[in-house]
């Protein structure tokens, strides 16, 4: 994965004037488009399209302090009229391109990134791959902004909003792996962007040989492989730790690349007060 990643950046470089087919590249270098946005979003820390307007802009700054009129330069870097650009060419280096043009800067670099693969070998992750049949997700859903560390405040207030009757009702329709309430992020943008919205349900696994009440929100899984990574510790942060790791060392090191589905936490144990938790992450698969 890390050598795909780097031949994505290079082909960031040779685009930067004439745009990026994300999908194209993903079948050149024999992986798919949202295992790759996924793996460079989790390694850079940025979306692929972030880095890509980062690099364009940073390029374009030469350009910008040159000879050429604002539009042609504009044109030359994909963007339709000069407004677009300066509203790019702001967003990167906070100043507009007239400031840029009258006094040289001052200017942000993004540097042009290599991906190398740290081998330390000091974490055992406890994995295992299971293939699943198809089954059903039931609960209730709503639509929250991705956060990456700490407590989802918007999924904390969903959780809340739900009784004890209510989990109580939900854990006694549970019939399948993964066992008891679920944790799922369904409909996730591929480049993992801050902010960005995803479905969040709070649920269990069905079979689907029971009809479901009206009054739940339902998510149908098709049948696959998945990786399940187990996680002990501190909560959330254990948690999110071993997400991390998934792609700084396990999908590095091992034959499998995301696939497009629901990721989803089964909390086995934990504390009374929630502030430590054994749980369990689900990650569809496949071999790469």
């Amino acid at each position: 994965m890390i050598a795909e990643l780097n031949r994505l950046v290079e082909r960031v470089e040779g685009g930067l004037d004439d745009g990026l087919d994300v999908a194209s590249v993903a079948r050149e270098l024999g992986t798919t488009e949202y295992h790759l946005r996924r793996m460079f979003s989790s390694l850079a820390g940025m979306p692929l399209s972030e880095y890509v307007r980062r690099r364009r802009m940073t390029v374009a700054a030469a350009d910008v302090v040159g000879d050429d009129d604002l539009l042609s330069v504009a044109v030359r870097y994909g963007y339709g009229s000069t407004e677009a650009f300066g509203r790019a060419f702001r967003s990167v280096h906070g100043v507009s391109v007239g400031d840029v043009k009258r006094n040289g800067g001052p200017l942000r670099t993004q540097p042009q990134l290599r991906f190398r693969l740290n081998v330390e070998g000091n974490i055992t992750m406890d994995t295992r791959i299971t293939d699943r049949p198809a089954f059903l997700l039931v609960g209730h859903a709503t639509r929250v902004p991705l956060v990456h560390e700490g407590i989802n405040p918007h999924i904390q207030s969903h959780i809340a909003s739900l009784s004890a009757e209510e989990h109580a009702r939900l854990t006694a329709l549970s019939d399948t792996e993964p066992s008891g309430l679920l944790q799922v992020s369904a409909d996730v943008d591929p480049d993992y962007t801050e902010g960005s919205e995803l479905t969040y349900l709070h649920g269990v696994a069905v079979t689907g040989t029971v009809p479901v009440a009206d009054d739940l929100d339902t998510i149908e899984v098709p049948a696959g492989t998945w990786a399940v990574f187990r996680s002990e510790g501190e909560y959330p942060a254990a948690l999110q730790e071993a997400w991390a790791a998934t792609a700084t060392e396990w999908f590095p090191s091992n034959p499998w690349r995301l696939r497009p589905g629901p990721s989803i936490v089964a909390v086995l144990d934990r504390a009374d007060d929630f502030s430590t938790a054994t749980c369990e992450l689900w990650l569809p698969v496949e071999r790469a």
